[in-house]
């Protein structure tokens, strides 16, 4: 039974670490992942093509899930980096302050619709 190159996953791994990054760049964990995924299963396609159902429209799709796994981890590793440069700059307590100050506006905005 022949395997096929499904982008599937790659695009799942890379779409939510993308919606990870919000977390302070943490979403490289899954975009990476999605990454060497498709890196591997390229890799694999191509040593050992017999083993493959895969035309060109497949390998394609799958270098296509690459390239935005890559562009979504590049994304998250200099928001990480942000994030990192950020506390170090200004400090924890400082952006746990400035938090609970516009949680306190959003509340009070709440309150008064």
């Amino acid at each position: 039974m022949k395997k096929r190159l499904n982008p599937t996953l790659v695009y799942v791994l890379s779409i939510v670490g993308l919606l990870c990054c919000c977390f302070g760049g943490l979403g490289f964990i899954l975009s990476g992942s999605g990454f060497l995924v498709a890196n591997n299963s390229l890799k694999n396609a191509q040593l050992n093509p017999e083993n493959y159902e895969a035309g060109p429209k497949e390998y394609n799709q799958m270098k296509t899930a690459k390239t935005v796994a890559l562009i979504i981890t590049i994304i998250n590793v200099i928001y990480l980096f942000f994030t990192i440069y950020r506390i170090y700059t200004v400090g924890w307590d400082e952006i746990q302050e400035q938090f609970r100050q516009t949680m306190e506006q959003y509340e009070a905005q709440q309150a008064a619709q």
